[in-house]
């Protein structure tokens, strides 16, 4: 561990995001106080949660770029998972307890494709009962480990491909890329409870999440490494991608010293003031097509604004002065 006021970070180097590549058995939440201890950060959060039981990209925000985690949150994720089939656990994973089980697994590869194929595009999925969806304030985890489970109702998510790697019975390994909201475990469940035998995750590995991949990502191992090495410390600070490189499908606006100014004072932005920012260049298929992400002319994100064309002005999301 390092000494803040030695270190070579500050306050600025450290508003960005770091992405770290969880071990399984640790949860998302040791994993932020892992990274807020090491970098001596004054606030992190993460842009999505992982299982325990799951590897793989977890985006820390850190200080300012808290903010980001709004639109991280929303962002497409794709993860490869592995599932059993014929064994069906109370918490859809390999943690949970077994509650039925179908030993003679039978199923041609055709049928497994034709099967995972009708989860494609948008379908309704029952949340786990063991999750971190809450009722009354209370984790559903927590009720369904004191015998009250809960089941919230079905509700619409996006499954934009999933491909399967492998097949070798009871074990199917695929890839798949969701929207936010979306539960893998459901998906193994439910692949099985349609291949008639039953299923549940056996292992889960999150490869991609809000433009990230898990080739940027750093593992713990490595982070404490370079954060007692004063000669890695560049090094590290390489890692921690700036809030303004973040979203990078979200439109980008330079704004000179008067703007900027007005930006900080948290004066009305005229859509007038943004006319490039309104041209055709924009992505149409992007989810933030009617944001803009602002900076200063050092690279420095100043703020993200939504276009309310209606009003002929653009409203604040979040300022960073």
């Amino acid at each position: 561990m390092f000494d803040v006021e030695s270190s070579m970070f500050d306050v600025h180097l450290l508003d960005g995001v770091l992405v770290v590549d969880k071990p399984a058995g640790i949860s998302s939440a040791k994993v932020v106080a892992i990274v807020k201890r090491l970098l001596k950060a004054r606030k992190v959060g993460h842009a999505g949660a992982l299982d325990p039981l799951a590897t793989g990209i977890l985006v820390c925000c850190l200080n300012r770029a808290t903010r980001l985690a709004y639109f991280l949150l929303k962002s497409e994720k794709t993860y490869e998972a592995e599932l059993h089939l014929g064994v069906v656990t109370d918490t859809q994973d390999a943690t949970g307890n077994i509650i039925a089980q179908h030993r003679n697994v039978i199923a041609d590869d055709a049928e497994i494709h034709a099967v995972v194929k009708r989860f494609e595009g948008k379908i309704k999925q029952l949340p786990p009962v063991y999750s971190a969806l809450k009722q009354d304030g209370v984790p559903l985890y927590k009720l369904a480990r004191q015998g009250k489970p809960v089941q919230k109702p079905a509700r619409e998510v996006f499954f934009k491909a999933i491909c399967i790697d492998s097949i070798d019975l009871p074990y199917i390994r695929f890839t798949v890329s969701c929207s936010a909201g979306a539960y893998i475990r459901a998906l193994c469940a439910d692949i099985g409870t349609a291949l008639g035998c039953g299923g549940h995750m056996k292992a889960l590995r999150r490869v991609s999440s809000g433009g990230f991949t898990i080739r940027q990502a750093i593992r713990i191992d490595e982070l404490e490494e370079m954060a007692v090495s004063d000669t890695s410390r560049d090094a590290l600070r390489a890692r921690i991608i700036p809030a303004a490189d973040v979203l990078t499908e979200m439109p980008v606006w330079v704004a000179n010293e008067d703007q900027a100014a007005k930006i900080r004072h948290g004066q009305r932005i005229r859509n007038s003031e943004f006319e490039i920012c309104n041209s055709e260049s924009r992505n149409p298929n992007s989810q933030w097509r009617s944001f803009i992400k602002i900076t200063d002319a050092t690279n420095n994100l100043l703020a993200i604004v939504e276009d309310v064309k209606e009003k002929r002005h653009y409203r604040y999301w979040a300022v960073f002065n």
